[in-house]
Parts: structure tokens; C-alpha cells; sequence
């Protein structure tokens, strides 16, 4: 893993630590990390205590906006698409 992978999965951890949960399409465009399944894996491993469900792409999108301008096309229906989101568990 390069010193940039490294940065971007320590932010990532970082913020799942925080309490932030996170979705595959946050993870790629906040911190640049393209797979969170693995890095989902690997914190499992370590000992972390991860927790997911279902959420509609409009939420991941909501919150991806907040730090980032990005537009889903028009005829994409964001209520009907759902994202697997991941957080913490205390």
C-alpha cells in the first residue's frame, strides 16, 4: 500500500470512528477509496465492530453534497436505488 492508499484509508477509518457512517459512493468521491468493502473487511478483522443497512442513494447523495458538487442525471431515480451504508457500532 502506497503513502497515498494509506492517507486516504486512515481518513476513512477516521471518520467511521468519528460516527459517520459512510456508503460505497462517499467513500470514493470523499476519500478516493474505490473499494469500502475491503476496507470494511479488513477493519472486521481487526476488530472492529461494523454495522450496515440499506439506504436509498439520495441520503449518500445528500451527504455527499455537502463537501462535494455532484449530480446524479436527471432520469436516475435516487429513491429507488439503494446503498449499502456502514458505521460503527459503540
Amino acid at each position: 500500500m502506497s503513502n497515498a492508499d494509506f492517507g486516504k484509508v486512515t481518513a476513512l477509518k477516521e471518520h467511521l470512528a468519528e460516527g459517520h457512517p459512510l456508503t460505497q459512493l462517499e467513500a470514493a468521491v470523499l476519500f478516493g477509496v474505490p473499494q469500502i468493502t475491503r476496507e470494511i473487511s479488513t477493519m472486521r478483522k481487526q476488530g472492529w465492530i461494523i454495522k450496515s443497512k440499506r439506504v436509498p442513494y439520495a441520503r449518500a447523495l445528500a451527504r455527499t453534497r455537502e463537501y462535494a458538487v455532484i449530480e446524479p442525471p436527471k432520469n436516475l431515480p435516487i429513491r429507488d436505488i439503494h446503498l449499502t451504508e456502514y458505521w460503527v457500532s459503540q
